[in-house]
């Protein structure tokens, strides 16, 4: 198992005092990430902390920005499972539908409306149906997506499985495969693609070199503006 050390530390940024975990471990590269939890740097075991706090300050506006505008937990949307509930899935909205049936998720995707229906069973758990609807239809979806990258680039296409990490929207490795996280099915396709394209890309550099970036260009043009407006969705999409 890879050795991860984390510590609390604090910087000053544009006049305001941040509060960031430190996530030492394996990694080549500098990375800036937040979530539920706030801001969180990855780094290299080795970065001195004034090359950590020099990092952190070239992206400045960016974390204070994202930091204010990120909503405090307890406002956060807290998705109940419930007749006539709507979700985002795929860059639509859909409507939730609950009946009787042997514990099956039914996709009504003809109509006005989309009509996502959990047939549960007497005492079902709606929720957890839910959830397995979602990563079942997330799966065969990020697998196709996977697949057509990787024709595009020519190269084999590896195992695709579902990841519910904290802080990364997928991952590549040489031995596991590609792995995705599954709320990523709540955002339309065009955002999909773009992480597929970056985790995709990792199979011919395995580093966030120029090179690496040159790849996920030819897969994925567009990359730059996906990247910000992923970083500007993520913290409004429901917890299920």
């Amino acid at each position: 198992m890879t050795a991860v050390a984390v510590e609390t530390r604090e910087i000053v940024l544009n006049g305001q005092r941040v509060v960031y975990r430190l996530r030492r471990s394996v990694r080549k590269t500098l990375g800036l990430r937040i979530d539920e939890r706030g801001l969180t740097v990855g780094v290299p075991q080795r970065v001195l902390l004034r090359d950590v706090e020099a990092f952190i300050r070239s992206h400045a506006d960016w974390v204070v920005d994202t930091l204010h505008k990120r909503p405090p937990a307890s406002q956060r949307p807290a998705f109940v499972p419930e007749e006539g509930a709507t979700l985002p899935l795929l860059g639509d909205t859909w409507h939730l539908r609950l009946g009787r049936g042997n514990n099956r998720v039914l996709w009504h995707e003809s109509g006005p409306e989309r009509i996502l229906e959990l047939a549960l069973r007497n005492g079902g758990d709606a929720r957890q149906l839910l959830l397995r609807g979602l990563q079942r239809r997330g799966l065969e979806l990020f697998s196709n997506r996977v697949e057509e990258f990787c024709l595009r680039l020519g190269r084999p296409v590896p195992a695709v499985g579902l990841t519910n990490a904290r802080t990364r929207w997928g991952s590549c490795s040489s031995r596991s495969g590609i792995r995705l996280h599954w709320r990523l099915i709540h955002l339309p396709l065009g955002l999909i693609d773009y992480v597929v394209a970056h985790e995709v890309a990792h199979l011919v550099e395995m580093n966030h070199s120029p090179r690496f970036w040159s790849v996920v260009e030819s897969l994925y043009p567009d990359h730059l503006a996906a990247r910000q407006t992923l970083r500007q969705v993520a913290t409004s999409l429901p917890h299920i």
